[in-house]
């Protein structure tokens, strides 16, 4: 029994502007922002989505669902995305590309290391760039073959706000219910993400600046707070708008 419409559809070939026409990829990212960008990126290029936000449900997704490139973010509610890179990549049948994510490219390595095929730093937003790394690292077997001379688009895709606010209000629920400190390393990596994502300098130096000083065993109460009040701004700004 199929387990989803698409399965049924008629295999669709690549054409040179859409070259991943019949190809399914599983984003496996916690942030709503930033997987509204891999979305944007994957419709424009003719492939097929699916989306889980945490280990836990990309793991479900992979019982029953066997896609073309999975693309898993390194930083995640419920560990590593290593993790994840490190057990697809050596799997018996292994999906055609791995591909590791993050707004970190100091964590490159980790990912390579762990067996990914490629890395995606974002934020990313040029179609040109997104479909050359999931096509660079496919197996050449694998590759689309394409008819006709591939045109390289320049465009430059834009998610929707409403997905950076969703973000917002979720660190801010978090930064109120949760008093882990564990939690706070997790804040500031998905700040940091989704900061880089939507151009935010500001935001990007302060999870910064949160996680050097929880790193170096500094405190970091002045820094949390300074957090929750750039957060709370940006939540208050969108309403007024």
């Amino acid at each position: 029994m199929p387990d989803d419409l698409e399965s049924l559809l008629p295999p669709q070939k690549p054409t040179p502007e859409r070259p991943l026409l019949g190809t399914t990829v599983l984003i496996v990212e916690d942030s709503r922002f930033a997987s509204e960008a891999l979305r944007l990126l994957c419709l424009r290029s003719g492939a097929r989505i699916r989306r889980a936000d945490n280990l836990a449900h990309a793991r479900k997704h992979l019982r029953v669902f066997r896609p073309n490139v999975v693309i898993i973010d390194l930083g995640l509610p419920d560990g590593s995305g290593a993790e994840l890179i490190d057990e697809l990549s050596h799997a018996s049948a292994r999906v055609d590309v791995v591909l590791g994510m993050s707004g970190d490219t100091g964590v490159e390595s980790l990912a390579r290391g762990a067996g990914a095929d490629g890395f995606i730093a974002k934020p990313i937003a040029n179609l040109a760039e997104f479909q050359h790394i999931i096509l660079s690292a496919m197996p050449k077997g694998s590759r689309p073959t394409l008819t006709g001379i591939r045109k390289v688009s320049d465009e430059e895709i834009a998610p929707d706000l409403i997905a950076l606010q969703d973000d917002f209000i979720h660190i801010s629920d978090l930064m109120t219910l949760n008093r882990d400190e564990d939690m706070l390393d997790y804040i500031a990596q998905f700040l940091s993400g989704i900061a880089r994502t939507a151009g935010d300098t500001e935001l990007v130096d302060a999870a910064k600046i949160l996680a050097d000083h929880r790193n170096q065993g500094l405190p970091f109460g002045s820094d949390i707070a300074r957090i929750a009040g750039l957060v709370h701004d940006r939540i208050d700004h969108a309403r007024v708008v």
